[in-house]
């Protein structure tokens, strides 16, 4: 027989994990200002189950960030498109997304930019406002463009771009 702490501590792993997963498995996709507020919502009750906080508990942000180390909705697309681009340079992900990551050193008009050593991808021109700018074809470059330079290193391995990514956009809280 498990002990009552035991059974708490297995539901609140099991919350986590699939709370998280069903928030991350679509998310870059799907993102509007309107469905993030209502994601982070969900993302935060998930965290006062696994706390056992209560909803107007102090400190909720802090133990978001502090304590389960998860990121907010944002950010949480940011980190998701950040990996997904950082794949598609590096052949792990599908032909039809590496397709959409151009270099800006790979258009013959812009190998003379400075941007094209700096590793830059090419951002489309989009048409519609409410899409366009969601489409992993622009989203994925404009979120890997606005990473610092140490971040787009080519030569850095998938475990250390994660950690360097997820400890960029962790510096966003300690900056406010």
């Amino acid at each position: 027989m498990l002990s009552t702490a035991h059974q708490v501590r297995h539901h609140s792993m099991n919350t986590e994990g699939s709370v998280t997963e069903n928030i991350d498995q679509n998310l870059a996709c799907y993102f509007t200002l309107s469905l993030a507020d209502k994601l982070q919502r969900v993302l935060n009750a998930a965290a006062r189950v696994v706390s056992g906080t209560h909803k107007f508990d102090c400190g909720l942000l802090r133990l978001l960030h502090t304590e389960l180390h998860w990121l907010n909705v944002p950010e949480r697309v940011a980190f998701k498109l950040g990996l997904m681009v950082f794949n598609c340079l590096h052949n792990q992900a599908p032909q039809y997304l590496a397709d959409l990551c151009h270099s800006v050193f790979s258009v013959a008009p812009r190998q003379h930019l400075r941007s094209a050593n700096r590793g830059l991808l090419v951002v489309p021109r989009y048409r519609l406002s409410s899409y366009g700018q969601r489409a992993f074809s622009v989203a994925g470059p404009a979120t890997w463009n606005w990473l610092p330079d140490s971040i787009r290193d080519p030569a850095i391995s998938r475990d250390s771009f994660r950690r360097s990514l997820k400890t960029f956009l962790f510096s966003a809280y300690l900056r406010t």
